[in-house]
């Protein structure tokens, strides 16, 4: 039977300096940090245990899950985190104090006992990255240099972590979805025809021949890091002239270009094919919310560059030993099929368990009775925790 629930808006602050104002308005620019968030709680059952959802550019409180798993009588603490709904400026090393200040505000203040980070999407290897920092703290500072110090940022771990719809990287992501096409950043339009994944006389079809895909899958590499090297030779100029000027920022065209959204031969799943989780891929190729479209010089390295960016769930998931729990969804049209099994097996914790929802896709969307699926294999491996 579900549970009457309520909604209590959170607010959590805490200081912090900057050189850069990264964010519009009353968040950081002061001095201080504000994040916003809802807790979704059942109204008479009490729970020591609370499970803690962030993204690190978007807000979750809407996905079906929190209120699904609210009405089966589990807490639900959404957070979002200072660069909510907006990651042109995202420093995933700052995202990480952001949750670490909600972990210690569930526990201090809310009077939790135990944390379980939920990571859904992008938010599963935002959860390994904290936890794995929470533990065993080592980064001093950003991948562009700038300080940033979680050695002594006291981070709470957390007691558990969930995988749900995940994804390993953010850049990992980009690098399997940026067009490789692409020959000059600053015009779109000139592009290399053999690898025009959208274009009417591509000399290939799916299922794309192996060494076609090899050739495709190292251009898309060659140009995430000929970006990068212009990010940073355009920070190495900036730092010489020694002014007051310490940014820019960028566009990065066509970066929807999957070819496992055209090819269902590619780690194969139930995936819906010629469409993905932001719509119609070639319309998303060069839409307004395809990934890195807009960014910062020190975004780009924290958060999209493949060979900088620390936030990489496999990595972060053999540093982790508190319980994981990893879900698959087997028609998700978002994350790439290998990815929650390979933060499994890269969990350094003995304590695991992975399964997959057959059929579920990426937002749970029309499938209610997946959803219910999904609350009851959360439930059933907190209750076998005892929390």
């Amino acid at each position: 039977m579900k549970q009457a629930i309520r909604h209590q808006w959170v607010h959590v602050s805490y200081a912090e300096t900057s050189q850069i104002t990264e964010t519009y308005g009353f968040v950081g620019s002061q001095g201080t940090v504000n994040l916003e968030g809802l807790l979704i709680r059942p109204e008479q059952a009490s729970s020591d245990t609370v499970f803690l959802m962030m993204h690190p550019s978007s807000t979750l409180q809407l996905l079906p899950l929190p209120t699904a798993m609210a009405e089966a009588g589990y807490p639900v603490l959404c957070m979002g985190s200072r660069y909510a709904k907006n990651d042109s400026a995202l420093i995933y090393e700052k995202v990480a104090l952001d949750l670490g200040a909600c972990v210690r505000h569930a526990k201090e203040q809310l009077g939790f006992k135990q944390v379980i980070l939920l990571g859904w999407s992008g938010g599963g290897s935002l959860a390994l990255f904290y936890q794995s920092q929470a533990q065993n703290p080592t980064i001093t500072a950003t991948p562009a240099g700038d300080p940033v110090d979680l050695t002594a940022a006291r981070l709470l771990p957390a007691d558990g972590v969930v995988l749900e719809a995940a994804h390993r990287s953010r850049a990992r992501c980009l690098t399997d979805w940026i067009d490789p096409s692409v020959l000059d950043e600053l015009d779109p339009d000139k592009r290399d025809p053999k690898f025009d994944l959208y274009a009417p006389d591509l000399p290939v079809r799916p299922p794309y021949p192996a060494d076609w895909l090899a050739a495709y899958r190292a251009a898309q590499l060659a140009r995430v890091r000929r970006i990068t090297a212009r990010v940073q030779e355009t920070l190495e100029m900036l730092r010489k002239r020694g002014t007051a000027e310490m940014e820019r920022g960028f566009v990065t065209h066509r970066t929807m270009a999957e070819p496992r959204f055209l090819d269902g031969s590619i780690d194969p799943n139930d995936r819906p094919i010629g469409h993905c989780y932001l719509g119609v891929p070639e319309t998303v190729n060069n839409g307004p919310v395809g990934l890195a479209r807009f960014s910062m010089l020190r975004s780009w390295m924290s958060q999209w560059s493949i060979d900088h960016s620390r936030a990489d769930g496999e990595t972060c998931a053999s540093q982790i030993n508190v319980p994981l729990l990893a879900i698959e969804h087997s028609a998700d049209d978002a994350v790439p099929q290998p990815d929650i099994g390979l933060m499994y097996q890269a969990c350094g914790s003995a304590d695991k368990e992975m399964l997959c929802l057959k059929g579920a896709n990426h937002y749970f969307k029309g499938q209610p009775e997946h959803l219910r699926q999904s609350v009851q294999v959360i439930s059933d491996w907190t209750q076998r925790h005892n929390w």
